[in-house]
């Protein structure tokens, strides 16, 4: 079996990807998360889930998509890096 040695060779596309987001309580962060990863893949309502803190003050936003290519999966994680409030990506 050979090595993997690049990132892109992690993961074998097309495939199902959960990206998941830690931030801000509020509708804000839940939908700037929900935007970035809508501008490039197709997400179905019933695919966003959010779930917040115990004590109410974060959340978490997780997504799960179709993905094409690497370079979409980069392209939403790059998106979702400048979202204000954002504490965590997974």
């Amino acid at each position: 079996m050979d090595p993997k040695n690049s990132p892109e060779d992690l993961l074998d596309f097309p495939c199902q990807y959960t990206f998941k987001a830690i931030g801000a309580s509020g509708d804000t962060f839940s939908g700037q998360i929900t935007a970035a990863v809508r501008c490039h893949a197709l997400t179905p309502a019933d695919a966003v889930h959010i779930r917040p803190s115990g004590k109410g003050n974060y959340q978490s936003v997780s997504i799960t998509v179709m993905l094409d290519n690497y370079q979409q999966l980069q392209d939403i994680y790059a998106g979702m890096k400048n979202i204000p409030g954002l504490k965590m990506l997974l």
